[in-house]
């Protein structure tokens, strides 16, 4: 239904942005120069990648609006505190972002577009993009549940569709993600 389907497509939204395009992105700027162009300005490492993630969230702020709208024309009902959805959102969005550049600053380009993409689509699948991570085996839902698009497409769900309180363990994983790729990011982010 589209009450399920809205906080996936958000999710997915997330990931594409902050994750594929982002990877693709700086890894091509890191290949014909463009950061080692930046990298001799005053701008400090974090600083720049602090402003390639803060920048992917203005762009999701158009998607969640169209999305939002969307789902809302087709009969979408959502429930819960859009303060926890935000939260969610936008803790995905440095997760997604961390990860990317640390991709993009350790791999060489084209590496990064291909390494991009099959994580993509592996995340895509088990996710719980498409479908609640619910109707995968109980077996590997811990697993899935652990990653960052599983804690963000169930934390989402969590509130959106079951309209509950802040999905702490979800906050707490992608919290977790962003935190170690950001820190990974800034250790091994090489400018050229």
């Amino acid at each position: 239904t589209v009450d399920v389907l809205v906080p996936g497509v958000l999710a997915l939204a997330v990931m594409s942005t902050a994750f594929a395009s982002l990877a693709i992105a700086t890894g091509y700027e890191r290949r014909y120069g463009v950061l080692k162009r930046l990298g001799s300005s005053p701008l400090p490492r974090w600083g720049l990648l602090a402003a390639k993630a803060l920048t992917v969230l203005v762009v999701e702020a158009l998607q969640v609006a169209l999305v939002g709208g969307l789902g809302l024309m087709l009969g979408w009902q959502p429930h819960g505190s859009p303060v926890t959805v935000v939260v969610l959102l936008v803790l995905g969005t440095l997760a997604f972002a961390a990860l990317a550049l640390l991709m993009a600053g350790t791999l060489r380009a084209e590496v990064t577009l291909a390494a991009a993409n099959l994580v993509y689509v592996l995340l895509l699948v088990a996710g719980g993009v498409a479908a609640p991570l619910d109707r995968f085996p109980t077996a590997v839902q811990p697993i899935l549940e652990a990653t960052p698009t599983g804690a963000l497409t169930e934390g989402l769900r969590a509130v959106l569709v079951a309209g509950g309180g802040v999905p702490w363990a979800d906050v707490w994983i992608l919290a977790a993600w962003a935190l170690a790729g950001f820190a990974a990011a800034a250790r091994w982010f090489r400018w050229e």
